[in-house]
């Protein structure tokens, strides 16, 4: 997990160099004809990486997307409403789930445009897609994923500054291969005392952290044995927060943007009630050191930071974050 993790710059620029046509004729096509609605077909990381898809298509584009759920069509054999003009893009490591093709052959069958970023260059889904932006994150040993999500939100990002022509994103975008080194290098030790006997905590984020939060809560729970929930920062107001008294841990992932303001601020909140918390790019004691810029490109500096301490903290919790129990690299569900 570590190795896998400290090459994920060195993997976002082979996508970036191997997928550049590909990336412009899509942008290309996007501008002339742009989606209606824009579907997203994903399980586990890959999931986590389609939320923050979609914070940027929607906030960015303006184009409303969702999450399809596989189950839909490969459970109950419904098909989505026909439509001609909507996007599906559907992000997988391996390709290979069952339930994740019959979701996205439902979507094409419908008349969607579908986009996968897969790893997996010889996996089923190439064939079923209409256009492939291969991740190029390499083999991953390792069943908990790092390289491979961190380039699927690269994707993405990239993705929608080709689309856009959007100056600071594409210019944000290229340095990634660049910062991801120095986010991995960041020391979040801090937060290993407060979750090393730990055995719940919520993980939060807001807006374009949302998706990074979710994905730390998984990998808490694969490689940790640690029961991570993930809250928005806005949801956990809504009931969640009682559990938060004295002693309980909170992870936070706050970008520089006024989503990451709540973020912090709700940080501070449980902080006076005597939580243990945490928070990337925050203030104060709670704060974990990260690398600042794009506000849509921080979590993914963030996310690279906490891998590292993920693998840390597992070791020191005497578990092998490579081959957690009663999980494989490629899960196979219909």
């Amino acid at each position: 997990m570590f190795a896998e993790a400290a090459e994920a710059g060195a993997a976002v620029e082979r996508f970036l160099d191997r997928n550049g046509p590909a990336l412009a004729a899509l942008a290309d096509r996007l501008r002339a004809a742009p989606p209606s609605f824009i579907v997203t077909c994903a399980r586990g990381s890959s999931d986590n990486a389609a939320t923050y898809g979609k914070y940027l298509f929607e906030t960015l584009l303006g184009i409303t997307t969702s999450s399809a759920a596989p189950s839909v069509s490969s459970v109950y054999s419904a098909l989505p409403t026909a439509s001609s003009n909507a996007l599906c893009i559907a992000i997988s490591q391996s390709g290979r789930s069952p339930d994740l093709l019959t979701s996205v052959a439902a979507q094409r069958a419908g008349g969607a445009y579908v986009v996968a970023l897969v790893n997996d260059e010889a996996s089923p889904l190439v064939e079923t897609a209409d256009l492939v932006l291969y991740l190029s994150a390499g083999a991953e040993r390792s069943v908990a994923a790092t390289k491979s999500y961190i380039v699927s939100l690269a994707a993405l990002a990239a993705i929608v500054a080709a689309w856009t022509r959007d100056g600071a994103l594409v210019a944000a975008v290229r340095d990634l291969p660049a910062q991801l080194p120095r986010a991995f290098a960041l020391d979040w030790d801090a937060a290993i005392a407060s979750l090393r006997e730990a055995r719940n905590l919520f993980v939060i984020g807001r807006g374009f952290t949302l998706a990074v939060a979710q994905e730390a809560a998984l990998k808490l729970k694969e490689t940790c044995a640690l029961h991570a929930e993930c809250v928005s920062a806005a949801e956990v107001k809504h009931g969640p927060m009682a559990l938060v008294q004295r002693g309980f841990p909170i992870l936070g992932f706050a970008g520089s943007d006024a989503a990451g303001e709540d973020v912090r601020a709700t940080g501070a909140l449980f902080l006076s009630r005597g939580a243990l918390v945490h928070v990337a790019n925050g203030e104060g004691p709670e704060a974990l050191p990260a690398c600042t810029g794009h506000p849509a490109i921080e979590p993914i500096l963030q996310i690279q930071s906490f891998y590292r301490m993920a693998n840390r903290l597992a070791i020191l919790r005497g578990l092998d974050p490579d081959s957690p129990p009663f999980l494989k690299k490629v899960t196979s569900t219909r």
